[in-house]
């Protein structure tokens, strides 16, 4: 089921950035919304759970290693993961170097999945919210590249299908992992989403008015990830939280 879900993400993120690419309001209130439950994820599950691990010292520095490799990662993908896409530089990404920046991206963030125990957990929840919006960047970017063509290229089928398998394969990967290496893959990925999450959430409003259509999206993302932190069982509780 896990898989499928990630899977999934991609495929309708793709669809919709197919069919709906060319409203760049509708992928950035998405991303908005992603953010607002990205965040809070973050800082309601990952965290907790990086610091309250039996070896929660020092892991402080993997968080801020997650944080420099997700800038890293946006020398590649030119920003993909929180907007940053017009369609007039659309030729200054190298596809190339846009599939490995993703790929890496989503190939780290699918490692700590192979640890939960509960379908439908919040931090799985919250790489499916954010791949739709990256998905659906992805997507407008590609087939708007190939305007006047009835099927899309070889290379953008390939771009989707590995940042669809990235983050199934890292969860693959995990399971050879020492699970005592779980609170260190959660720091880096916590690093990840609390940068993509704060750019996008922090970026300034054209000349600073107040965006109450951005305030009501993060605060509806924020909402939705409390819903599922309310009844998500954790197992160092007693109860549902």
């Amino acid at each position: 089921m896990t898989v499928l879900l990630l899977i999934f993400s991609v495929i309708a993120g793709v669809l919709l950035g197919k069919y709906f690419g060319k409203k760049e309001k509708l992928a950035k209130n998405l991303l908005i919304l992603s953010a607002g439950f990205l965040i809070t994820i973050c800082l309601n599950e990952v965290f907790p759970q990086v610091y309250t691990s039996e070896i929660s010292h020092n892991l402080g520095i993997f968080v801020i290693a997650g944080v420099l490799l997700q800038m890293i990662l946006e020398a590649l993908t030119k920003g993909f993961e929180h907007g940053h896409f017009h369609h007039h530089n659309e030729h200054n990404i190298l596809p190339v170097a846009l599939m490995v920046g993703l790929f890496i991206h989503a190939f780290i963030e699918g490692i700590p999945l192979a640890s939960e125990e509960h379908t439908f957990s919040p931090y799985l929840l919250g790489i499916v919210f954010h791949n739709i919006p990256i998905s659906f960047i992805l997507g407008a970017f590609l087939f708007n590249r190939q305007e006047g063509h009835k099927t899309p290229s070889y290379p953008s089928l390939l771009i989707i299908a590995l940042f669809a398998l990235a983050s199934p394969m890292g969860m693959l990967l995990g399971n050879y992992f020492d699970p005592n290496l779980q609170p260190y893959f959660l720091a880096i990925v916590g690093g990840i989403f609390l940068h993509i999450s704060s750019v996008i959430i922090f970026e300034s409003n054209k000349n600073h008015n107040i965006d109450w259509i951005k305030i009501g999206l993060v605060i509806l993302g924020v909402s939705l990830a409390l819903i599922m932190h309310l009844f998500h069982y954790h197992p160092t509780g007693t109860h549902l939280h």
